[in-house]
């Protein structure tokens, strides 16, 4: 335990060591970046402050005070520097410039470990508001000491609006920017999170069809075991009664796994999505897969009807395992179609493909478990439960599918009650 607990001290170590450090290099670089809007060269506008705002945002500092004094010592250190190598101007000249540069970092970063900027990071107007406060004040102290303390020059009307004007530009700017990373990165998330629900849907529906066999199988070996005791076959009775006592720890073991199960894809199905972004995850996940596959092939979309539902996981399930088997089937390079309308009081599905296609001896038995027409280069068939899946979803959605052979490839049409799907 003891050992466990050090090493993942050491990784936290380890991340806010390199957040720092990362802060600090980008910020003294994106400083060097300005714009001088007032008379003489000291006092500058630059990206110096965005950067480091931004990444503060974006690489939690384990001490964020710790990392506003790093920061400012760090950029005045190298502006000393380029001074002096550059400039040949006296180092205590150079020193009385750029210091105040240092309370615009100690500052900023003070006031935000004052009002905890976690709070605020999903508040962006809130979180906007305390940027434009924060570094309103620290750039006023830096320009008090720098232009009136130092050297005694007054700070007009002007300047002061240009310093609010640009306070306000850089905070919602920034806010601006990390929101659109985060909600980027949050879709990545949600998809994989809906692509993952989807997949367990699947094999819920399937253990809970298991469940039900293991219900017969417990009954039919309690029935057996009744009949041998009453024949006085002792030893089989025996025997028969622990295969029934077997098969109900089974079962009981099963019903702890499905209610997990259930309950993970009841929580992702809290947050309703429109049909269409349900189609587009769809298409996303298998163009993805044909890259996989190495093949070539395009996917066309057709929507007459879009609206909200609470029924993605299921609707995601069946979809995604049609649209793959359709990626499968196409032998290098095609087409899939998809047509989404409704008709009277269902949603229909048509998803098309320019594949191998099923004959028509085959349709009747595609959905039977076990069924197949796919193995690997070991000549290894496929499991074969996938279209049962598909249809055990569609019972549950009190739906139907339909299957067209073609001249190339496959037609599958799926009715589904709009009302059963629509949020």
């Amino acid at each position: 335990m003891f050992s466990t607990n050090k090493v993942v001290r050491q990784n936290i170590f380890n991340k806010s060591g390199l957040a720092l450090v990362l802060t600090v290099f980008l910020t003294v670089i994106a400083s060097e970046l300005k714009v001088v809007p007032f008379n003489g060269e000291a006092f500058r506008f630059g990206l110096g402050s965005i950067a480091f705002f931004l990444l503060i945002l974006t690489f939690p500092p384990a001490s964020l005070l710790l990392t506003g004094c790093i920061t400012g010592i760090a950029v005045v250190s190298v502006r000393i520097a380029e001074d002096l190598l550059f400039h040949l101007d006296p180092f205590w000249t150079s020193v009385t410039n750029h210091a105040p540069a240092f309370l615009f970092y100690f500052l900023f970063a003070l006031g935000f470990s004052i009002v905890k900027i976690e709070r605020y990071k999903t508040l962006p107007f809130v979180l906007g508001a305390w940027a434009i406060g924060f570094e309103f004040i620290a750039n006023s102290v830096e320009h008090f000491i720098r232009y009136w303390f130092l050297n005694h020059e007054i700070i007009g009307i002007r300047d002061w609006a240009l310093l609010i004007g640009v306070a306000i530009f850089r905070g919602y700017f920034v806010v601006g920017l990390y929101s659109s990373i985060t909600i980027t990165e949050q879709k990545k998330r949600v998809e994989e999170m809906l692509g993952v629900g989807a997949e367990l849907y699947s094999e819920t529906l399937y253990l809970q069809k298991s469940m039900n066999h293991i219900e017969q199988i417990t009954a039919s070996s309690h029935d057996l075991y009744r009949q041998l005791k009453k024949h006085e076959l002792h030893l089989l009775s025996v025997q028969a009664l622990h295969i029934a006592q077997e098969i109900h720890e089974v079962k009981k073991d099963s019903q702890r796994i499905l209610a997990g199960l259930q309950k993970i894809t009841e929580i992702k199905k809290e947050t309703p999505l429109l049909l269409s972004d349900v189609l587009q995850l769809v298409i996303h996940a298998n163009e993805k897969y044909s890259e996989l596959l190495k093949k070539d092939i395009s996917f066309q979309l057709s929507m007459s009807v879009d609206f909200e539902t609470d029924q993605q996981i299921p609707l995601l399930a069946l979809l995604n395992n049609i649209t793959a088997n359709a990626v499968e089937a196409i032998i290098q390079k095609g087409k899939i179609e998809i047509d989404v309308y409704e008709e009277s009081v269902n949603t229909l599905f048509i998803i098309k493909d320019s594949g191998i296609g099923i004959t028509k001896e085959d349709i009747s038995i595609v959905f039977e478990p076990g069924y197949t027409t796919k193995f690997n280069e070991k000549g290894v068939a496929a499991t074969g439960i996938g279209l049962s899946h598909v249809k055990e979803i569609i019972h549950t959605l009190a739906g139907k599918i339909e299957i067209e052979p073609c001249k190339q490839g496959t037609v599958f049409r799926i009715h589904i009650p709009t009302n059963h799907i629509r949020k």
